[in-house]
């Protein structure tokens, strides 16, 4: 069912839909990692509560504009592993980056960590305003 989701998801299915990625196996009960749609993407943010919204992008491209309250952690960094294993773990990370191509992997290297992610799907400009 998730696996229809997200092919779904991948070929345009409904903004609401969930893409739930198919290696969702942490270990952790709580920590999931789900690819979603910029609108789901919005709706679970506001939703959530301890959520932390991260942009992985370089602080470049961070400084010429992000989504307001996102915090700048760059995935490409080589200290990105040493900031990732400080944060708090009972929080929920909303990841995102210019294409969805680099927060997809952040996202897929803390969820192996124990954390609780979500990519935006598409990257920044798939958040709706």
């Amino acid at each position: 069912m998730a696996w229809n989701n997200f092919l779904k998801n991948l070929f345009n299915g409904d903004e609401n839909e969930v893409a739930v990625s198919p290696d969702n196996n942490s270990g952790s009960q709580s920590a999931r990692y789900e690819n979603l749609s910029g609108r789901a993407f919005k709706k679970q943010l506001a939703e959530t509560a301890n959520a932390v919204l991260m942009d992985v992008r370089t602080y470049g491209e961070f400084s010429n504009g992000t989504i307001p309250g996102s915090r700048n952690v760059d995935f490409l960094s080589s200290g990105f592993s040493q900031k990732v294993g400080q944060l708090d773990k009972n929080a929920t990370y909303f990841l995102f980056c210019r294409s969805g191509s680099r927060s997809a992997q952040a996202c897929k290297t803390m969820h192996q960590q124990g954390f609780d992610v979500r990519n935006l799907s598409g990257g920044i400009s798939e958040f709706p305003s």
